[in-house]
């Protein structure tokens, strides 16, 4: 339980997070070699945090494995780390992100309709259209922010359009959105904690309240879209309550948005300082294109951490694990981890194979909506490399300051 002072590192800590990726990259690369899980201390807060403490899983392997044995290593009562009180899901409801089977899949099973390959093919018209309209504006308005401008504009607007919500307030639920993705988690002062956690808890409240208030509509007036077929039993007799839509749609919006508009972010960093990856991305873009996609999620990590709780004695690396142990499973090392990714700091968007988990590992708990989102990077960059083919980062992108989201809060652009 001393492995912070051992290491010299601290993950529970801000400042960790607060130092380059390059620098915080090493420090993984450090905690993988030592072979056994480690330890890390957390302050407790009261009604904010329990100060429980947790395993860092920072090895490919052990990262899979928690992912593949979701019985023993249960997403309840929650995934974010730190892990919130439990006063919280009886506010918010649980998210499909903190149950494990058999409520996952039942809620899994509902919502899958709308990443089904059917539903899926039907977007790509419009997301298509969405694309052109974006390239549109940045021509009109020239480059500012490639964030705002651009990466954030595709996946709001295609799950808004999903889900079926007016265009009247599309953007009040960017702006929530936006709020609700800026809380940090880690360790800061319990003023700012408790500023940051009231933001981020008013813009959650608001966002389920708007699908309620629609789910409620649609329940009387069906339409053509995921709300209306969410609230209206289908054939099996299976609807989402009104709680359960409203933590649906803030999941879909905050994890549906943020993988997206970060990997498109960070993407076009990537390939302006790696010429050789933007020679073949533009030179054989249906060839590279999806390699490109894949090598990105990994490199970057959209999502940098999960946290599971051990549900009984189990056994990882020479670490005994008991019931109630909280385990982390450090996405971006994983992606890093030199047992599986030959040369794992080079950017290679011909990387065969690339086993990430930047998707989160294999399991019932893989992403929902990976394929959306390949999908929406795809035809965005489609029209980007198209009509702006010198498109290219400028400076260096500013960074969220987060152990969760690897969030691009801007990037300066021209072309």
């Amino acid at each position: 339980m001393t492995a912070v002072v051992e290491t010299g590192i601290d993950l529970a800590d801000l400042a960790f997070w607060r130092r380059p990726p390059s620098e915080r990259d090493r420090d993984f690369a450090r905690l993988r070699r030592l072979g056994s899980p480690v330890f890390f201390a957390e302050r407790r807060v009261p009604l904010l945090r329990s100060g429980k403490g947790f395993y860092a899983l920072v090895r490919h392997a052990d990262v899979v494995e928690a992912s593949r044995e979701a019985k023993v290593f249960s997403s309840e009562p929650a995934v974010t780390n730190p892990e919130p009180p439990g006063w919280v899901k009886h506010v918010f409801g649980d998210s499909m992100v903190n149950l494990d089977d058999p409520r996952h899949a039942r809620l899994r099973r509902i919502v899958s309709r709308a990443f089904s390959p059917k539903m899926l093919s039907k977007l790509d018209a419009d997301i298509v259209r969405a694309a052109e309209r974006i390239v549109d504006d940045v021509v009109k308005e020239g480059p500012r922010d490639f964030v705002s401008q651009v990466a954030a504009r595709l996946p709001i607007h295609v799950i808004c359009d999903m889900v079926g919500v007016p265009d009247d307030i599309r953007a009040r639920v960017h702006r929530h959105v936006d709020v609700s993705t800026a809380y940090t988690g880690v360790r800061m002062s319990l003023p700012r904690t408790l500023a940051m956690a009231g933001r981020n808890m008013a813009a959650l409240f608001a966002l389920q309240r708007l699908v309620i208030d629609l789910g409620r509509r649609r329940e009387k007036d069906p339409a053509d879209d995921l709300v209306s077929a969410l609230v209206t039993a289908n054939v099996d007799g299976e609807r989402l309550t009104p709680r359960e839509l409203g933590s649906f749609f803030t999941l879909l919006l905050v994890a549906g948005n943020e993988t997206a508009r970060n990997t498109m972010a960070h993407g076009l960093k990537l390939v302006t300082d790696n010429p050789g990856a933007r020679e073949r991305l533009t030179g054989d873009f249906d060839g590279h294109i999806a390699g490109a996609i894949e090598e990105t999620v990994r490199y970057v990590s959209p999502i940098m951490q999960f946290r599971r709780t051990v549900t009984r004695e189990y056994e990882m690396r020479g670490v005994r694990l008991a019931p109630g142990d909280k385990v982390v499973l450090f996405y971006g090392s994983a992606n890093r981890d030199e047992e599986v990714f030959a040369d794992p700091d080079r950017y290679d968007i011909t990387r065969r194979p690339n086993p990430h988990v930047g998707f989160g590992g294999p399991g019932p708990h893989f992403c929902l909506g990976a394929n959306l989102a390949r999908q929406e990077i795809k035809i965005m960059y489609r029209e980007l490399f198209t009509r702006l083919p010198a498109i290219r980062a400028v400076g260096e992108p500013e960074l969220l300051l987060s152990n969760f989201d690897n969030s691009v809060r801007s990037q300066a652009f021209a072309f």
